[in-house]
């Protein structure tokens, strides 16, 4: 089994980006830990971060021909895109949405996903832990499908 990790823009800042809200947890960190538990799982993790959501929007579309599920932190694109959202929608594969902070705790922008509803779940404001969280549900539905 083989899952795609997806980080969209600004992600590549984690650890020093606003480390009050998302942390002093690197983006490599957060990689290396997702793919030591998945690992340990018998899954093999990809990753992948772009600020473009061109460049996301193509990953995502050819994620169909090898993975069997996507972990996405879609970060501002979550709150506007809809080129992401008929991406989603357009593959089978599956995908969990996740957020590092409660975007339903912050401001009002950040409270709508408009991708959410192209997603098979949503984990969010549980830290860089919830990307284990969110590959836990994902394994699950992957299974269970």
């Amino acid at each position: 089994m083989k899952f795609l990790l997806l980080n969209g823009p600004n992600l590549n800042l984690l650890g020093q980006r606003e480390p009050e809200i998302y942390g002093t947890t690197t983006l490599p960190q957060v990689e290396q830990m997702v793919a030591d538990y998945a690992a340990e799982r018998g899954v093999d993790i990809d990753c992948f971060q772009s600020n473009h959501e061109g460049a996301l929007i193509d990953t995502i579309q050819a994620a169909q021909d090898g993975y069997d599920g996507i972990i996405y932190n879609p970060g501002a694109h979550t709150h506007y895109s809809y080129a992401i959202h008929d991406a989603i929608t357009s593959i089978d594969t599956p995908v969990i949405e996740i957020h590092i902070s409660d975007i339903d705790a912050r401001e009002e922008f950040r409270r709508t996903s408009v991708i959410a509803d192209a997603c098979i779940g949503q984990v969010k404001g549980e830290g860089t832990e919830g990307y284990l969280r969110a590959f836990d549900r994902l394994l699950e539905h992957v299974q269970e499908s």
